[in-house]
C-alpha cells in the first residue's frame, strides 16, 4: 500500500471558489496530502471558515478574498500565495464559477448582462488567474480547470453556463501547449451533477436527479471529485496534459 499522506509536502496549492461545496472539498482533500493550502474566493469569511477546516487538519492554510474577474484582485492573489508557499505556486486548482445564481432560459430569454457576468466569471476568470500566477509555477507545475460534464450532452435553457464550460476546455488545450514548454501541465476535470449545496438549491430532488442514468447507481459527492484532481496534481500524472477528465460515475461515455 503507497502512503500518500505526505505527498504534497513542500508543495502549495490555490484552490479558487474554495468557501464551500467543491472547492471546500478540494482543499480538505490536498490538505489530507500534505500540501499547504490557499483558499480564495468571493466570500472572504467562506474562505476564512475553509482555511480553518485545513489547519484543523493539521495542514498549513491561507485564505484571501479574489475576485476572479479582476486583472489587480487575481494579481494581488498571486503575490500573495506565492509569498505564502515561500516564492511558488506549485498548483492552480480554477474552481471558482457562477452555477446556482443563474437563471435557466430559452436562449432567446438569456439577458445579456447575464450572459457577460457568467462568462467573465467562469471562463475569463480562469484565464485572468493563470496569467496572474504563471511567474510563480516551476516546472512540474499543475493547472487545473474545472468544466462541466453537461458540456457533452447539453443543458436546456443553461445556454451561456454550458458554454462558458466548453470554453474551458478549449482555453485549457492552449494553455497546455504554452506552459508545456516550461514542463507545466493543465488539465480539466468536467464533474457531473454533484451534490453541493448549490446544487441542492437548485432543485428538490437533487440527491436523486440523473441517478438512473449512469453505470454507478448513486448521486455523486463532492469527494467523489477530488481524487481527480489529486491524481492531476501529483506525481503520477507528469506526462497527462490538455485532457478532459469526466467524473461522472459514468452517466456518459466520452
Amino acid at each position: 500500500m503507497i502512503d500518500r499522506s505526505l505527498e504534497g509536502a513542500g508543495r502549495t496549492v490555490l484552490v479558487t471558489g474554495a468557501a464551500g461545496g467543491l472547492g471546500r472539498a478540494f482543499a480538505l482533500g490536498f490538505a489530507a496530502r500534505g500540501y499547504r493550502v490557499a483558499v480564495a474566493d468571493g466570500d472572504a469569511d467562506g474562505a476564512a471558515e475553509s482555511a480553518a477546516k485545513v489547519r484543523a487538519e493539521g495542514a498549513e492554510a491561507f485564505s484571501t478574498h479574489v475576485d476572479v474577474t479582476d486583472p489587480d484582485s487575481t494579481a494581488a492573489l498571486a503575490a500573495a500565495v506565492a509569498e505564502f508557499g515561500g516564492g511558488r505556486i506549485d498548483v492552480v486548482l480554477n474552481n471558482a464559477a457562477i452555477y446556482a445564481g443563474i437563471t435557466r432560459s430559452p436562449l432567446e430569454d438569456i439577458d445579456p448582462d447575464e450572459w457577460d457576468r457568467v462568462m467573465a466569471v467562469n471562463l475569463k476568470g480562469p484565464w485572468l488567474v493563470v496569467r496572474a500566477c504563471s511567474p510563480h509555477l516551476p516546472e512540474g507545475g499543475r493547472v487545473i480547470n474545472l468544466s462541466s460534464a453537461t458540456i457533452y450532452s447539453g443543458s436546456e435553457n443553461w445556454l451561456h453556463y454550458v458554454a462558458s464550460k466548453g470554453g474551458v476546455v478549449s482555453l485549457t488545450r492552449v494553455m497546455a501547449k504554452e506552459l508545456g514548454r516550461r514542463g507545466i501541465t493543465a488539465n480539466v476535470i468536467a464533474p457531473g451533477f454533484t451534490l453541493t449545496e448549490a446544487s441542492h438549491g437548485l432543485m428538490d430532488d437533487a440527491a436523486t436527479y440523473g441517478v438512473d442514468r449512469g453505470a454507478l447507481r448513486r448521486a455523486s459527492q463532492p469527494e467523489d471529485v477530488v481524487g481527480a484532481a489529486l491524481f492531476l496534481a501529483g506525481p503520477d500524472s507528469g506526462f497527462v496534459t490538455g485532457q478532459t477528465v469526466v467524473v461522472d460515475g459514468g452517466r456518459q461515455f466520452i
